[in-house]
């Protein structure tokens, strides 16, 4: 069963996939190759770094095997 987290703020991102990885048994440096950048870019983004790159915070989040998903609270 999917587990689902309302994520309001960078710093909530960055802890979701903080948790993921670490569930995953990767290392900060395992995960960043697997996506496809920087260790440095991973820390920041686990960080919370509200100015990360879209594009690179996809891969990563593709690369945990987690999916993105935009629902309309309106709905």
């Amino acid at each position: 069963m999917a587990h689902a987290i309302n994520i309001t703020n960078a710093a909530e991102l960055g802890a979701a996939l903080r948790t993921a990885r670490r569930a995953r048994g990767l290392r900060l440096e395992d995960a960043a190759l697997g996506a496809g950048v920087g260790v440095r870019f991973l820390s920041e983004l686990e960080r919370g770094k509200p100015t990360a790159r879209l594009a690179e915070t996809l891969r990563v989040v593709v690369s945990l095997g987690l999916r993105l998903t935009i629902e309309d609270p309106d709905d």
